[in-house]
């Protein structure tokens, strides 16, 4: 097992979640339901899909599901970018549509540029930058 196909989150309220990674993020979905069940992304190398909150919860704990809350969840998610006016502008759109800053993009201690958001329902995202990063053919990042 040495690949991760999806990544799952699960979210309050599905168009509005589609929404805030579609048109802010730039993630591209085939989904344009008016009522979705479960979206997916199609992204280089792997999926994101939304799911209700309350649905995946139930979906772990069957009769005694884990309960969802505050706090930190040990877990970010992150996007690696080729320069550091890409990660502003994606700072920029995701301010612009009132998501929430956590940190704000710096020269960071292993060398890099990065800085931390949250979409609708508190995952923290890092979108990041580094001189010396490689991508493969997919975009996807090479680590050596």
């Amino acid at each position: 097992m040495n690949r991760i196909n999806i990544v799952c989150l699960g979210v309050r309220d599905l168009k509005k979640s589609r929404s805030f990674y579609r048109d802010v993020l730039g993630l591209v979905t085939p989904n344009d339901e008016d009522d979705p069940k479960v979206i997916f992304f199609n992204n280089n190398g792997s999926k994101l899909e939304l799911y209700p909150l309350d649905l995946l919860a139930k979906d772990i704990g069957g009769e005694n599901p884990p309960q969802p809350g505050g706090g930190f969840p040990g877990i970010t998610l992150a996007y690696n970018a080729k320069s550091k006016a890409e990660v502003d502008a994606i700072f920029a759109r995701v301010e612009s549509l009132g998501g929430k800053i956590a940190k704000r993009p710096q020269t960071v201690f292993w060398g890099g540029y990065s800085g931390y958001f949250q979409d609708l329902d508190g995952y923290y995202w890092e979108a990041a930058y580094a001189d010396s990063w490689k991508f493969d053919e997919n975009d996807m990042l090479v680590i050596e």
